[in-house]
């Protein structure tokens, strides 16, 4: 079949070292507008202007304004991944692992607040992008929680839905204590009942004698509650029902408190 008069797709990789320099330099400054003023607001003249490039300079590496913050969604999501895998890597405990990837990835949040801001705005810009970005993460928590499945670091949970399901809980965590707090850091309070929920969904339950063994659910108990345990041998252990945080990750001192309501703000 004749390929005569067919667009053929223009090469725009970077072919030496400043080239390479330059397209870090667009995609970090439309990382920047992106965030600041939205994709609609957005334009190439802004991006290269805040890059520091000429406009002629921008189609050297981008097609368009749609490519490149495809390119930021995919850059974000690479580092993010990245900062995580850094984190846990060497930890042979697939828990302590947990504690290590969250951390950083509440690091990451909290130093590039764009993360959230331009995924969201994926969702309606380029659907395809986002999709991409939470099936990356997720293929490789998976699999991270199907090897320590079979080496029994962890209960017998599905996989995929595990990985789907705590990176959910953690994204909405970092949104809700991290970004909209404009803070620094996680707070403790908040980075340590989330772990323990991660440990309570992951970890082996302990058979009668103390050792880790398959999970069995008490008729009428939570998931994950030992057989012939009751409610009260978990208090007994300090497992009773946490306490909810206040607005600054400390503890909720009445139901009113941080609920939004007259009552809650004259509590």
């Amino acid at each position: 079949m004749s390929t005569r008069g067919a667009v053929q797709p223009v090469d725009r990789t970077a072919r030496t070292p400043r080239g390479a320099r330059t397209r870090a330099k667009l995609l970090e400054a439309a990382e920047h507008v992106f965030a600041t003023v939205g994709y609609h607001e957005a334009s190439i003249v802004k991006i290269t202007e805040e890059a520091g490039v000429a406009l002629g300079t921008f189609y050297t590496h981008f097609e368009g304004k749609k490519e490149i913050f495809d390119q930021v969604v995919d850059d974000l999501s690479h580092r993010v991944r990245a900062a995580m895998s850094e984190a846990s890597r060497g930890v042979t405990d697939r828990i302590e692992a947990e504690r290590a990837g969250f951390a950083a990835f509440f690091a990451f949040t909290a130093e590039h607040p764009a993360l959230y801001r331009i995924i969201r705005q994926a969702e309606f810009v380029s659907p395809e992008a986002m999709r991409r970005h939470y099936d990356n993460i997720v293929d490789g928590y998976a699999s991270g929680l199907s090897a320590a499945r079979e080496r029994g670091e962890i209960r017998d949970v599905d996989p995929v839905i595990a990985a789907w399901a705590l990176m959910g809980a953690g994204e909405l965590i970092g949104m809700r204590w991290v970004l909209w707090e404009d803070a620094s850091a996680i707070p403790a309070p908040v980075y340590e009942g989330l772990m323990a929920l991660i440990k309570g969904s992951l970890a082996p339950v302990p058979d009668a004698q103390g050792v880790p063994g398959e999970t069995r659910v008490v008729p009428g108990g939570a998931p994950g509650e030992a057989a012939g345990e009751a409610p009260a041998d978990r208090a007994g252990r300090g497992e009773g029902p946490a306490k909810p945080l206040r607005k600054g990750g400390g503890e909720q001192q009445n139901h009113y408190e941080n609920s939004g309501t007259d009552e809650g703000m004259k509590a």
